[in-house]
């Protein structure tokens, strides 16, 4: 019984870390006050925040492809259906899950069902980011040369 329930409670744990530090990413006043740049230099700060959210989601949609291959819904690896361990199943839903996130996309595993519908909201995930960063680090340093004219 807890077997079943634990992916439950870790999703929920880890979409309420990923909802927060989305919303601080977003929220002006807290990123200025996390992120200061120096006239364009490279902020570790940001890279650090980038890393983070990228584990989040990774974590967060490993659950999501986890609890699918406990209800039933498998990933299937090279071409056939496996059966393995459920520590197994858990480190091939990471995996998936990262592969996909960052757009490698080997295709040693592939999701069968509403599986491949998650992958794909996965990848759109994981081309945005990266330009949403981009984007908030130019606004971050157009509001700081604006400041600093005034």
């Amino acid at each position: 019984m807890l077997i079943m329930i634990l992916p439950w409670i870790m999703l929920i744990v880890i979409v309420i870390i990923g909802g927060k530090c989305i919303y601080d990413f977003i929220q002006t006043n807290n990123v200025n006050q996390l992120f200061r740049m120096r006239e364009g230099h490279f902020s570790i700060e940001i890279f650090i925040a980038m890393v983070v959210v990228y584990i989040t989601i990774m974590l967060g949609y490993g659950m999501i492809y986890f609890i699918l291959s406990l209800e039933g819904i498998v990933l299937v690896e090279h071409g056939e259906l496996r059966q393995v361990s459920i520590i197994g199943s858990l480190i091939h839903s990471v995996y998936f899950s990262g592969v996909t996130l960052l757009t490698i996309g080997y295709g040693d595993i592939i999701p069968i069902g509403i599986g491949r519908l998650i992958a794909v909201s996965e990848a759109l995930i994981g081309y945005i980011l990266p330009a949403a960063f981009v984007l908030k680090v130019v606004q971050i340093g157009s509001r700081e040369s604006r400041s600093r004219d005034e």
